[in-house]
C-alpha cells in the first residue's frame, strides 16, 4: 500500500488508522507524489495494491498524478486501485475522480480505523 499526502502529520495519522483497524498492510509513504511515481516505474515487484492519494499537493497533485499512473504500462500499474483520501469536500473533486478509471472511492480526512479496515474490501482479503 502506497499513501501519498504532501502532509507529514497526515501520513502519520493515516498509518495509524490503518494499523488500528486489525488489517496487515505493508504501508509504504510519500510525501510527493513524483517520488511515489518514480518508484513504480522503476520497482517492478512492487507489489502495490492500493494507493491512499491526497489530492492537493504541490509540484504533482493528486489529479496530475492519476493521470500519469494511468498512462503506465499494466505491469508497472499491476493490480493497484486508488482511493482519494483528502480533505475536499467540493463535488467537482468528486466528479473529477470518479472519472478515472484507477479510482475505487473518496474518503475524507482524517482516515478513522474502521473506514480503513473497509478498505480491504476494495483489494480483498490479505
Amino acid at each position: 500500500m502506497l499513501t501519498i499526502d504532501d502532509n507529514e502529520n497526515d501520513l502519520l495519522f493515516t498509518r495509524i488508522a490503518l494499523e488500528r483497524s486489525g488489517v496487515a498492510y505493508e504501508i509504504r509513504a510519500f510525501e510527493r507524489a513524483q517520488d511515489a511515481l518514480t518508484m513504480l516505474c522503476t520497482d517492478e515487484a512492487h507489489g502495490t495494491d492500493l494507493i491512499l492519494l491526497d489530492i492537493n499537493m504541490p509540484v504533482m497533485d493528486g489529479f496530475a498524478f492519476l493521470q500519469a499512473f494511468e498512462a503506465l504500462p499494466a505491469a508497472q500499474r499491476g493490480d493497484a486501485v486508488v482511493v482519494m483520501l483528502s480533505s475536499s469536500s467540493d463535488p467537482a473533486d468528486h466528479r473529477r475522480a470518479a472519472l478515472h478509471a484507477s479510482v475505487r472511492g473518496f474518503v475524507r480526512k482524517p482516515l478513522d480505523k474502521d473506514t480503513a479496515a473497509g478498505l480491504v474490501r476494495l483489494i480483498g482479503p490479505r
